[in-house]
Parts: C-alpha cells; sequence; structure tokens
C-alpha cells in the first residue's frame, strides 16, 4: 500500500449521515460514537490546514421512495425535524458546508459536486454511518463522476461487523483508498 499523500488545496472531507437519527442506531464493528469522534477528528484538522469539511444529512421525511422490495418503515407520522439534523458532537463549525440529500448517495440530486469542483477539488476523504449505503453509494457516484477518494475504515461503521468488513476488504479497494483515522491524519502532518 502506498503512502498517503494529501493535496490539501484539492481534498475535501465529506462526513455521510453524521445524524441525530442515524446516531441513534447501534452499527457496528464501530459504535456511533466512535464514528464520530474518528469523524470529529479529522474534520479539526482537516479544517485547520483550509480543506473543506461537508456534513451530509439525509431528509428523513423527503426521502425518495421508488420501489423496492424492502422499502423502510419510517412510520405514518412525520419525523422531528430535529431528526435530520447534524449531530452536535459531530463538530459542525460556521463554514463548513451542508448538504441535504434524498436518497442514499451524496451526489446524486444534490449540489455536492458543484460544490468540489467549485473549489479544486479532486480528493475526497469520506466517513460515516452507514458503510453500505450512504458512503458505498457516495463512493460509486463520485468515483463515476471522476472524484477520487479515501475511505477511512474506522471512521465508518453498518448495519453490521459482516457488512461493513465486506466493503472494506473486497468493495473499496477496488474503487478507494482504504486508510486509518491516524494514516489520514499522519498524511498531513
Amino acid at each position: 500500500m502506498a503512502e498517503l499523500q494529501l493535496d490539501r488545496k484539492k481534498t475535501a472531507l465529506v462526513l455521510i449521515d453524521l445524524q441525530n437519527a442515524i446516531l441513534g442506531m447501534s452499527p457496528a464493528p464501530y459504535t456511533a460514537a466512535q464514528v464520530v469522534e474518528n469523524s470529529r477528528r479529522l474534520a479539526e484538522a482537516l479544517r485547520a490546514q483550509g480543506v473543506p469539511v461537508v456534513y451530509v444529512r439525509v431528509d428523513l421525511n423527503d426521502f425518495m421512495k421508488l420501489p423496492v422490495d424492502q422499502p423502510h418503515n419510517m412510520g405514518d407520522q412525520p419525523l422531528p425535524a430535529v431528526a435530520s439534523e447534524i449531530a452536535a458532537s459531530a463538530g459542525f463549525q460556521p463554514g463548513d458546508i451542508v448538504i441535504t440529500k434524498r436518497h442514499w448517495g451524496a451526489f446524486a440530486g444534490t449540489d455536492l459536486e458543484q460544490q468540489l469542483r467549485s473549489r479544486g477539488v479532486d480528493t475526497v476523504v469520506l466517513t460515516g454511518i452507514s458503510t453500505n449505503a450512504g458512503v458505498e453509494s457516495t463512493a460509486r457516484q463520485g468515483t463515476g463522476l471522476g472524484f477520487a477518494f479515501v475511505l477511512v475504515e474506522d471512521a465508518c461503521s453498518a448495519q453490521d461487523a459482516e457488512q461493513h468488513r465486506f466493503a472494506f476488504e473486497n468493495i473499496f479497494p477496488r474503487l478507494t483508498r482504504v486508510r486509518t483515522t491516524g494514516e489520514v491524519l499522519a498524511a498531513l502532518a
């Protein structure tokens, strides 16, 4: 595995679904608190070096409903707006960018691509919950648009540990570079 080098002028950090409702889940292999802590550490370090920090959230009351075999049941009543808000513990700061999506991936139907391109970004450091939904969809969509990715393994988590392991061992190494929080932080030193 090659040493990670990041050009701060061409890199952005994108954090997927670190919002109140999602952080109430019980992901694995890392807890939501571990994912938030590692993501927050990355945000602080990258922000301090002038790297754009993008928080992506899903509007749970406006989630695109497509015909699927296993639809999400979010109940008959709208969820409180706070469910779709970025969690305070995720470390959002004034000047950070917020993208609201309506489906799994952060690029489809949003202005994320334009936000990144207008800043000269060609590489995305990616974290979040859930590994096999928002994170994987965003990485797949983004690589199709020509962005390079660094997926931070210990700053992501899934519905279960096996799904996470499979993605990080079998899918992501073919699409992206896979690193840990420590390795990304060391690349910035």
